[in-house]
């Protein structure tokens, strides 16, 4: 079955008959990364980061893309911000680059950073934009890594530093900061599969970086809440994931556990309860070896209090049981329409993710901070871009969101994932998640079908 075999009927894409829940203080908006769309990765001051050393790497990212130009959104900063005006963005989500602001992660700040961000910032503001501003989407400066990375301790503090600095120098125009954006993918993807930038793999490590990001996170938080104003708030992005069994026996169930500890438990548990889900303990030191890497009052400040949940959801996952690896489980073969990645598409899977997050962890406010899909798009023809199953993708998330809030999520902000097509990390260039098309020989920006259904989505949603 395909994704348009699946696609919800023109009646599934309208705005609820009562308006949209939670107006007016929900907003709808787009989110990006630093170094998937900034480009200017030798320029303005900037240092070298994980990312940029990985995707020079030969063999690392597809077809040796890298990030060096992305979308040129650094010197296309007004053009795209008038970009997301047109399309009716409320909230802009973005990430700052480490190694812009702090070259070497530590030390004097690059004026040349800070005034970038700035002007981002100050843009957004005059065109009636929401700033959302993310201070770690994996970028971490080489300078740190050289000495150790997430494995080690000093750099929870250098996170705390930089933290603080960007408080003070974007407090007055950003209210919302995100410490980190799925630290999931920073621990396991780089440091146990190694998929990701810095490309390690070793388990053992992997859970110590876990823990490190967890307790940096508190850190941060502690850090910003000294020196933002009055009104400003602080939240973290988990990955959630809805894990199915892909059979109703208990080896089934017992591999969805595992894989629900990993991916989920994990992150939620020591973030709203202040400790490690016990189960996963006791498998991580059996299969990886010691968890040594807490220390006394780490677990309070990895569950120091946050304003807001950010939430970045795209596909449940299936799992069977497996011989290989830690977890000894593995994903099993789709039973749903799949995205371009593979992913299955299941929006109600949506729905119970923001219901477990309010009815088991906690009742606060959450952001939407990533949803979306990539698709072979086709070419642009006459000036625009045909993009059914995305539209269909987005129709179908933002019922299962409209529902959600109708069943007592305090849900806030929903950000597409993403604005620009970009730069896919180890995809390279070949998946496109963007409503806008990028033609990255010229950089010239098209909005596809998907952007204009979620602009008249907006308007629609603003008029009942």
């Amino acid at each position: 079955m395909s994704a348009t075999d699946a696609r919800p009927q023109a009646g599934q894409a309208t705005v609820p008959a009562g308006g949209w829940p939670g107006a007016p203080a929900f907003r709808f908006g787009a989110a990006t990364a630093a170094y998937q769309v900034e480009g200017a990765a030798r320029e303005g001051g900037r240092g070298e980061s994980i990312w940029d050393r990985f995707a020079h790497t030969p063999g690392k990212v597809a077809n040796g893309d890298t990030g060096d130009v992305a979308c040129d959104h650094y010197h296309r900063l007004e053009a795209d911000l008038d970009l997301m005006a047109a399309l009716r963005v409320e909230s802009y989500r973005f990430s700052i680059a480490w190694p812009r602001v702090l070259p070497t992660g530590a030390g004097r700040p690059n004026q040349e950073g800070l005034d970038f961000y700035r002007r981002l910032a100050e843009g957004l503001r005059e065109r009636g934009i929401e700033p959302v501003a993310t201070l770690y989407h994996w970028d971490l400066p080489q300078a740190l890594q050289d000495r150790g990375g997430w494995a080690e301790r000093d750099t929870m503090e250098r996170f705390a530093e930089y933290a603080a600095l960007m408080g003070r120098e974007m407090g007055g125009l950003v209210t919302q900061f995100i410490t980190h954006n799925e630290p999931w993918c920073t621990a396991f993807l780089g440091h146990a599969l190694g998929t990701k930038a810095p490309g390690i793999r070793d388990w053992a490590t992997a859970v110590r970086v876990s823990h490190h990001l967890l307790v940096s996170h508190g850190l941060a938080t502690e850090a910003l809440r000294t020196v933002l104003p009055p009104g400003g708030e602080v939240g973290i992005a988990l990955n959630l994931f809805p894990v199915v069994p892909a059979a109703d026996d208990e080896a089934h169930r017992a591999a969805a556990a595992r894989r629900d500890g990993w991916v989920n438990r994990w992150l939620l548990d020591p973030v709203f309860r202040g400790a490690y889900p016990q189960d996963m303990v006791e498998l991580y030191e059996r299969e990886v070896g010691p968890f040594d890497a807490v220390r006394d009052g780490d677990l309070a400040l990895a569950s120091t209090p946050i304003d807001f949940l950010g939430v970045n959801y795209y596909n449940p996952m299936r799992v069977q049981p497996s011989a290989a690896g830690p977890l000894h489980v593995e994903d099993a073969a789709p039973a749903l329409p799949t995205t371009g990645m593979g992913w299955e598409i299941d929006p109600d899977g949506l729905h119970r993710v923001l219901l477990r997050v309010h009815d088991e962890y906690a009742a606060l406010p959450v952001l939407i901070t990533e949803n979306g899909a990539a698709f072979d798009d086709g070419p642009v023809t006459d000036g625009a871009v045909d993009d059914p199953d995305r539209r269909a993708y987005l129709a179908g998330h933002l019922e299962a969101l409209g529902r959600a809030l109708t069943d007592g999520v305090d849900v806030r902000r929903y950000y597409v994932w993403s604005l620009l097509d970009n730069f896919e990390w180890e995809e390279g260039y070949e998946k496109r998640f963007g409503i806008v098309h990028v033609d990255f020989a010229t950089q010239v920006r098209t909005p596809k079908s998907s952007a204009l259904f979620y602009r008249d989505y907006i308007e629609r949603a603003r008029r009942i």
